[in-house]
């Protein structure tokens, strides 16, 4: 099936053409774990034909208003990470955005965040998400990527558990305020579990991801996979199977452009907010269980903010079109949490601004690799 033409029609490449909506649902975070064909399970949650699932991703991720189609992983299990907050002088945010962005593979996530008032923490203006392969040091690739933008500071916020870790900004469009499940939300403790060679080599071709040339039905999808990690195609199917019992696979997911408009000139979303909670110690883990029930979330973690931050240690985040509506959004989980019996000693949302995401690299050869181009030697970055 070849590419869809250039000159699609806006409304076929929208997010809001009611076909795409239906399978965008579905596509972008509820196919969990590691599947044989994903796009298939789509079809069927979705209730749309496969061919046409395979046509309209296919047109979409052409289009640009699917940025990436890709297996995700708990890549906090394989490789130490953190939240950082960087302190650096106004005038150079943009070149240490550029360069975190640009240059450094194992910064995922780099964000350009505002308070509505200065608070504690409001000088922390540039957010990126840091992982280090196993067997390196993130304070000594924190500080080696401080000293290149010619920041003041960072602070480390490794996740001590999560909550929610799905993004979903369609299915989210109208979810009224307070909408959350039934169910307390399952803590995910962090626990970092080694891979074998060849577990790695399956690993590194599974996160990769598709070009419009793989976007096929069935069990085909993995075959280039399969052959790029050296291995049959059922072996590749095992070891992933066995990676996904271990938890390590997070789901199959299609990303959107969602902060600059896409090819239907529509965004699909224009507010990313940083929540920030201090609930009182000891109950971190109860409040998450409370906090990752809300739909709206696409992220919650238990993190310590310290000091820096007024001892913030619940965290979550939330996207939205409207900025009253993403604070109607907070303002009723904030209710939520006093009448559940959380005092809240301290609360605040950090704004995104610019904004880009790329997926983090966390093989120990990555880091080996990076190092001999950076004119680092690996072996002082050790852990």
């Amino acid at each position: 099936m070849s590419p869809a033409p250039a000159e699609s029609t806006p409304s076929l490449v929208s997010t809001h053409d009611p076909v795409n909506a239906q399978i965008l649902a579905v596509s972008e975070d509820r196919i969990k774990g590691f599947n044989r064909a994903p796009l298939d399970e789509i079809a069927r949650l979705s209730g749309v034909a496969l061919e046409i699932v395979v046509e309209r991703l296919r047109a979409l991720l052409a289009a640009g208003t699917i940025r990436r189609i890709r297996q995700t992983l708990v890549a906090n299990d394989l490789a130490p990470g953190a939240l950082v907050a960087w302190n650096v002088p106004a005038e150079k945010v943009e070149a240490a955005f550029d360069y975190l962005f640009r240059e450094d593979p194992f910064s995922g996530h780099v964000v350009v965040r505002s308070t509505d008032q200065e608070t504690a923490g409001s000088q922390y203006k540039l957010w990126t998400t840091l992982k280090v392969p196993q067997g390196f040091s993130m304070e000594k690739h924190a500080t080696f990527l401080l000293n290149k933008i010619g920041g003041h500071h960072f602070k480390l916020m490794p996740a001590k558990g999560i909550f929610a870790l799905g993004v979903g900004h369609v299915r989210r469009r109208e979810i009224p305020f307070g909408s959350k499940g039934e169910a307390l939300a399952e803590m995910h403790e962090i626990k970092v579990q080694s891979l074998n060679e060849l577990e790695w080599r399956v690993l590194t071709a599974l996160k990769r991801e598709f070009t419009l040339d793989e976007i096929v039905p069935g069990e085909a999808l993995w075959a280039a996979r399969a052959q790029e990690a050296d291995v049959p195609l059922s072996v590749f199917h095992e070891v992933a199977e066995e990676l996904n019992r271990r938890g390590v696979v997070g789901r199959f997911s299609t990303f959107l452009e969602h902060v600059k408009a896409n090819a239907a000139g529509e965004r699909v979303t224009r507010f990313n907010a940083l929540f920030h909670w201090a609930v009182p110690e000891g109950r971190q883990l109860a409040a998450g269980r409370e906090i990752g029930r809300f739909h709206i979330m696409t992220h919650a973690y238990w993190r310590e903010g310290g000091p820096e931050f007024n001892h913030v240690n619940m965290m979550g985040v939330a996207h939205g079109t409207d900025k009253e509506v993403v604070k109607g959004h907070k303002a009723a989980i904030d209710a939520h949490l006093r009448a559940e019996g959380f005092p809240i000693s301290y609360t605040n949302i950090f704004w995104g601004g610019r904004s880009e995401i790329k997926p983090s690299e966390i093989a120990p050869q990555a880091y080996r690799d990076w190092a001999a181009t950076a004119g680092v030697d690996w072996r002082e970055m050790a852990a």
